[in-house]
């Protein structure tokens, strides 16, 4: 009995699986449902079916027609245009200017009249010299003193009175004086466009832009 226990273990054994065991009271047991496969022997687990490799396919934005590529009779064919003219867009923003800063203001402004008043002392000197070239003050100056004079005065001397230098001193003064009250009105009016616009919210702009 316990020789046919010990065939039995080294059938199974040798096979890799149950062969016939005995039980206690000397029958012979066959276990019929044959080899095992080896992941349900040891415990493991069953590893995945492996799938066949498939060729990659990127997606369309319309669908191609069935019936091998062939369009349908009644399907409607989408077909690029030509010759579409195209429209540049606009681009607009709507700004609102809320506040002016009065130190910038009062800056930009004093630079802006001093760029004014040299240009008019400059453009005074040239009209001064292209007048006298042309004699203008000479014949008026004689006409003014033949007015004005008698036997014992020559008169009024419009040449000496309207001299260069005279001129340029004149016209620097007036640059000085409006290079000072541009800035202090520059300034002031900073100042009250930003009490306005604290009641109705400032001067709004609209600006564009060609792409």
């Amino acid at each position: 009995m316990s020789g046919a226990t010990g065939a039995g273990s080294a059938a199974s054994g040798a096979n890799g699986a149950r062969g016939p065991a005995a039980d206690s009271q000397g029958v012979t047991v066959t276990d019929t449902r044959g080899p095992m496969p080896p992941h349900e022997t040891y415990g493991g687990e069953q590893p995945a079916p492996q799938q066949a490799a498939q060729p990659y396919h990127p997606p369309q934005a319309y669908p191609t027609p069935q019936g091998g590529g062939a369009p349908q009779p009644g399907a409607a064919v989408r077909r690029p245009r030509t010759g579409a003219r195209t429209t540049p867009r606009t681009r607009k923003a709507r700004l609102r200017v809320a506040k002016a800063d009065p130190w910038s203001v009062m800056k930009v402004s004093f630079l802006l009249s001093i760029a004014l008043g040299i240009c008019t002392v400059i453009a005074s000197a040239v009209l001064w010299m292209v007048m006298d070239a042309m004699g203008v003050f000479s014949t008026v100056g004689g006409t003014i003193s033949e007015a004005t004079g008698s036997n014992e005065s020559n008169g009024f001397d419009l040449q000496s009175f309207l001299s260069l230098p005279r001129v340029l001193i004149f016209t620097s003064v007036i640059a000085v004086i409006d290079v000072v009250l541009a800035t202090a009105l520059a300034t002031l009016g900073a100042f009250i466009y930003n009490l306005s616009a604290g009641f109705v919210g400032g001067v709004e702009l609209t600006l564009a832009e060609d792409e």
